[in-house]
C-alpha cells in the first residue's frame, strides 16, 4: 500500500476542520486518510498551551525529515584508518578488500574523498594523483544549443533524408594542425570529408557552409554534433544556413555512430600517424569514392552513392 506524508494543503484543511469540532475519524474520512494519521498529527504538533498550527507543523515536519536521513558508516575512527592506508599507497579498492567488514565499499571511500570527509579532499593521496569521476574536457567549453533529446524521432529512425552527423578527423598529435571536417548522412550513409586548416569553430562553419551551398535544397536539414569547441558557432550555422544543430550527450559517441564508423573507414586510408595537412585533394577524393561505392548490407546491398543519388532524385 502506497503512503505519502501530509502536505501543506492537507494540514490547512485539518486545522480548519479540527477547529469546527470534527472528530479524528471524520477528518480522516474527509481527507481520505487513516484516522490514526490524523490523531498522530494532532498529538505530535499540539501542546496544552497552544492549539494546532499547520505552519508550525509543516516546519517541524521538514526538520524531522532532515534528521531522519542515514548518516552512513562514516566516523572519525574509520576515516583515520582509511587515511593511514592511503598514506601507505593503498588504493581505496585494496583498503575495502583487505579490511572487509569494518570498511565501506571502495566507491564510498572515493565519494568521501570527493566530498572532503577524508584527507580534507586532497586527492593526491591516490596513486593516480586524483581520479576524476568523468573525463576532463580539454578542448574548451561553450554554451551548447539544442540537445539530441529534442531531435525529431524521424531522424533517429532514419526515416527521412537530409539529416547529417558531423565531426572532425585530426592529425597525429604534434604533427600539424591540419584536419578534416567529416559529414555522414544518416539514411543513406553517404560520407563527405573536407580539408580544413585547423579545428577552430570558424573553420568548421566555413566547411558546413561549403557543403550546404553545394547540395540541393532540402538535402541538409539537421546536423548532429558532439560538444567539441569546433561547433561553438552553432547559432550562426542555424541562422545563416537554416540548419538545425543538435548536440549529442557528453561522451556518447554511439549517438553519432554513422559518422564515427565512417571516420574509421577513412582512417584506413589515412592512419592516426598521418599528417592530414599533407593529404592531397586527389587522395582524399579517391578515398571517399571507394568508401561511398562499397555495397552496404544495411542498404540492401546498394552503395551509399546510389542511395544518396536516389534520394536526391526524389527531391527534384
Amino acid at each position: 500500500m502506497e503512503y505519502s506524508h501530509l502536505n501543506t494543503f492537507e494540514r490547512g484543511r485539518l486545522d480548519a476542520l479540527h477547529q469546527l469540532g470534527w472528530s479524528c475519524r471524520a477528518i480522516a474520512k474527509e481527507l481520505k486518510r487513516h484516522h490514526s494519521t490524523i490523531a498522530r498529527e494532532l498529538k505530535r504538533n499540539k501542546t496544552e498551551n497552544e492549539s494546532y498550527s499547520p505552519e508550525k507543523a509543516q516546519s517541524a515536519y521538514h526538520k524531522r525529515r532532515l534528521n531522519s536521513k542515514s548518516k552512513g558508516k562514516w566516523n572519525e575512527e574509520i576515516a583515520n584508518e582509511i587515511e593511514e592506508k592511503l598514506n601507505l599507497t593503498w588504493s581505496p579498492e585494496q583498503i575495502a578488500g583487505r579490511l572487509k567488514g569494518s570498511m565501506p565499499s571502495f566507491k564510498t571511500i572515493y565519494r568521501w574523498l570527493y566530498e572532503g570527509k577524508i584527507n580534507k579532499g586532497d586527492l593526491t593521496v591516490l596513486r593516480q594523483k586524483g581520479k576524476r569521476r568523468r573525463p576532463r574536457e580539454t578542448r574548451g567549453r561553450f554554451n551548447i544549443g539544442k540537445s539530441i533529446k529534442q531531435r525529431p524521432k524521424e531522424v533517429r529512425k532514419r526515416e527521412q533524408f537530409g539529416h547529417w552527423e558531423l565531426d572532425t578527423v585530426v592529425s597525429s598529435r604534434g604533427k600539424s594542425k591540419g584536419c578534416m571536417a567529416t559529414f555522414a548522412e544518416r539514411k543513406t550513409r553517404f560520407y563527405l570529408a573536407l580539408k580544413i586548416p585547423n579545428r577552430t569553430a570558424s573553420s568548421m562553419k566555413e566547411a558546413v557552409t561549403q557543403v550546404v551551398a553545394n547540395l540541393p535544397k532540402g538535402s541538409f536539414e539537421t546536423a548532429t554534433v558532439d560538444r567539441g569547441k569546433e561547433f561553438a558557432l552553432h547559432e550562426e550555422i542555424e541562422t545563416d544556413l537554416n540548419v538545425s544543430v543538435y548536440f549529442a550527450d557528453p561522451y556518447s559517441s554511439w549517438q553519432r555512430g554513422t559518422n564515427e564508423n565512417a571516420n574509421g573507414l577513412l582512417r584506413e586510408f589515412f592512419p592516426k600517424a598521418s599528417d592530414l595537412s599533407k593529404v592531397t585533394i586527389d587522395e582524399l577524393l579517391k578515398a571517399l569514392m571507394l568508401i561511398n561505392n562499397r555495397p552496404r548490407k544495411c542498404l540492401g546491398w546498394k552503395t551509399a552513392f546510389e542511395a544518396f543519388m536516389e534520394e536526391l532524385s526524389h527531391l527534384s
